[in-house]
């Protein structure tokens, strides 16, 4: 399987499976996730969050991740992550066969409080205790600065605020930083405020995690990419959001990513017209049309037919 890997070490990771469906209205069949994960893998996806352990009363559509693991191919390359939001989330993780856990600290008291039920000093302290645990188990650790770029309650997050919590996951063992536009306000300004902040703290790789929310996810991750991200999270079929933010919409699309990057000359190792097909399987389960683009117009150019090629 060709690496999805970009120059300069960029990965594209597929959070469909996982950010994509949890804010869907639609619960998916544990089946039909297992299916959207394989043809995400037969398009060429190496680095996938599958699923998250948190209550399923609270994230009702991620209450079979124990299945969703047990069913997923194991496959030589691929790794498979979970997110986990306190000690009882990284047990079921690490019995369930997680590669890597994500761990979540919100920027702000009021989202912090809504999103995982704690306060932002509690959310650093539970991180501490999940990346021990999960780094005793063997498990990369990513810490996740959620609202790095905004808050729906309080408004503006400032930068340092952003790399101070950066500086505490990195004391507590993270493995990667994944700062995360959770509402989509960011714009590529922030984007390189944000990481001359973080590199004042840290010289962990830094993975972005853009929503589309108002049209500036796709130059936020062109601009991720000039200061330097190691990673991109992306959501094949453009799918996703956060079930405790108002008007949190979906991610940037994997299928409208890697065509902007091929485009601009950095090669994916995803095929694109199997990206698209496995958008459409999704698509079909969800029973409602997706914000990704390319399923719609399709991959440019085309091969030239011989009438073609030199007409007008």
């Amino acid at each position: 399987m060709v690496a999805n890997t970009v120059r300069a070490g960029v990965e594209i990771i597929e959070v469909g499976p996982r950010d994509g469906l949890q804010n869907e209205a639609v619960t998916v069949r544990t089946d039909a996730k297992i299916a959207y994960i394989q043809a995400l893998i037969d398009a060429g996806v190496t680095r996938i969050e599958a699923t998250s352990f948190v209550h399923p009363r609270r994230v009702p559509q991620m209450a079979d991740a124990e299945q969703v693991m047990a069913g997923v191919p194991r496959l030589p390359g691929v790794g498979y992550a979970g997110l986990v939001l306190n000690r009882r989330g990284l047990d079921r993780a690490l019995a369930a066969g997680v590669d890597e856990v994500n761990a979540v600290v919100v920027a702000t008291e009021t989202f912090c409080q809504r999103n995982q039920g704690m306060s932002v000093a509690e959310a650093v302290r539970s991180f501490g205790e999940i990346s021990r645990g999960a780094r005793d188990g063997g498990l990369k650790v990513t810490a996740t600065i959620g609202a790095s770029f905004g808050c729906p309650f309080e408004g503006e997050v400032g930068p340092d605020r952003v790399a101070e919590l950066v500086r505490q996951c990195a004391d507590a063992g993270a493995g990667e930083i994944a700062l995360a536009d959770t509402i989509g306000v960011g714009v590529p300004a922030d984007v390189h405020r944000l990481v001359e902040a973080v590199r004042e703290v840290t010289d962990l790789p830094l993975r972005f995690h853009f929503h589309n929310t108002r049209n500036t996810g796709y130059a936020n991750a062109l601009a991720a990419i000039a200061a330097g991200a190691s990673a991109l999270d992306s959501s094949c079929g453009g799918i996703g959001g956060c079930p405790f933010a108002p008007a949190a919409t979906g991610n940037i699309a994997t299928e409208d990513l890697a065509y902007m990057l091929r485009r601009s000359g950095l090669d994916t190792g995803l095929d694109l017209d199997r990206l698209i097909t496995a958008a459409a399987l999704i698509e079909g389960e969800l029973g409602a049309r997706l914000p990704a683009l390319l399923g719609r117009a399709g991959d440019f150019p085309g091969e030239l037919s011989p009438e073609r090629d030199g007409g007008s």
